[in-house]
């Protein structure tokens, strides 16, 4: 499906979006809408619209399925994201990547900040990459700044996995996808991932595939 025209009023392409039943598509690598300055969202959409417009973003996060999902993914360039992890794997994971579960958050005009030096690197993918994933260095602890669907104030520290998703959905909005900050040569398809790369952390890839983990300090 071809990305609808951005000249449209934005409240008429969300319109035009929620005429679909059931998750939105979700727009691929090399579509401008991922490429693009977001627009810093100011009420662009009355109550209800935004309210049925995140609904949907929520819907096809779930049916994708994944934790995170950024309106420029589905077409729309405003600086919204929804998140929402439940975190169901083995105690051995949650340890090393410090992942656990987080409640369906919506983030409205977000922005991050790096909290101390520490470093932590990991396998990462992304919907609209589907098939890939690769090894991402990214601060361990960040400041989140941001307003939730109902205008209040959000200024909340993350740490582990969920600065993780914190930091991959902003980037969205600021037409960054998860490949511009990987170790490339990390690059592994779904199949492989499944095939040799399932350890909690990963130092077996870096040395069988020949590069270095970044640095734990910026």
């Amino acid at each position: 499906m071809a990305t609808p025209s951005h000249r449209k009023p934005l409240a008429e392409l969300v319109e035009e979006l929620l005429t679909t039943h059931g998750p939105l598509p979700i727009v691929a690598a090399g579509d401008p809408v991922l490429r693009q300055g977001i627009e810093h969202y100011d009420g662009h959409l009355d109550g209800a619209l935004l309210s049925r417009f995140v609904e949907a973003l929520r819907v096809t996060m779930h049916a994708a399925p994944g934790v995170g999902l950024a309106a420029p993914q589905v077409g729309v360039p405003l600086r919204i994201a929804v998140i929402e992890d439940p975190a169901p794997v083995p105690e051995e994971i949650r340890l090393a990547r410090g992942r656990v579960p987080q409640p369906f958050r919506v983030l409205v005009n977000p922005s991050y900040a790096p909290v101390g030096t520490q470093r932590a690197a990991f396998f990462e993918g992304c919907l609209s990459v589907p098939g890939w994933q690769a090894v991402v260095a990214r601060p361990a602890e960040v400041r989140l700044t941001c307003e939730d669907e109902n205008g209040r104030a959000v200024d909340e520290v993350f740490s582990g996995w969920p600065a993780r998703i914190v930091q991959h959905e902003t980037d969205h909005l600021d037409g960054v996808l998860y490949l511009d900050r990987a170790e490339l040569r990390s690059l592994s398809s779904n199949q492989t991932m499944a095939e040799r790369w399932t350890q909690p952390t990963p130092e077996l890839a870096a040395a069988s595939l020949g590069f270095e983990l970044p640095q734990a300090s910026l």
